[in-house]
């Protein structure tokens, strides 16, 4: 019986994770589509967290992926708060809508946890992102570029890792360049 496995990128794996990504989010209108150019440029980055690269690797063949890179939230007052962005997640085509998606993007987030981040945003489909808790970002007080498309622009609070911790960081999210190409 093949079974799911979950695990965090290699850099073996950038060809097959180029493939999911360009076969997830083909368009006749482009060659290489741009989330294909996003996740190569973010790797050369200091928002690159290699552990939170999630890969979903099905009979051997690296069938889906989840990638959580460092943003900041810089409030009205004080110094900048370190977060998470979401994006892309993709799955190849011949292996969407058997969970393979589901299970990538709880890896993600189970991993990011674990490190103790507190906050992720993303720009994606409400109902697939409500499943994991996410809700209106601007409900929590963070503005973006995105900000102004609503209900796609969301944020999940992951748990505290001590019961110390005050409450997470609002303002304006600031992304690393690569994503002003998106």
């Amino acid at each position: 019986m093949t079974t799911l496995r979950l695990r965090p990128e290699d850099p073996a794996d950038a060809g097959p994770v180029r493939r999911v990504l360009a076969a997830a989010f083909a368009r006749p209108d482009v060659t290489t589509p741009p989330e294909v150019v996003l996740v190569d440029e973010l790797r050369g980055t200091d928002a690159w967290l290699p552990e939170l690269a999630m890969i979903a690797e099905y009979g051997g063949e690296v069938v889906g992926y989840a990638l959580l890179t460092r943003v900041r939230v810089r409030p009205d007052r004080g110094v900048d708060a370190p977060a998470l962005a979401f994006g892309p997640v993709a799955v190849a085509p011949h292996r969407q809508r058997v969970g393979h998606g589901t299970a990538v993007v709880q890896a993600a987030l189970d991993a990011a946890t674990e490190l103790g981040e507190r906050l992720v945003v993303v720009l994606g489909d409400p109902a697939f992102y409500r499943r994991f808790g996410f809700g209106p970002a601007g409900d929590l007080g963070l503005t973006s570029p995105w900000a102004g498309l609503g209900e796609p622009w969301q944020a999940l609070v992951l748990p505290p890792s001590t019961s110390e911790e005050g409450p997470p960081p609002r303002g304006e999210v600031l992304f690393p360049a690569p994503w002003s190409r998106v």
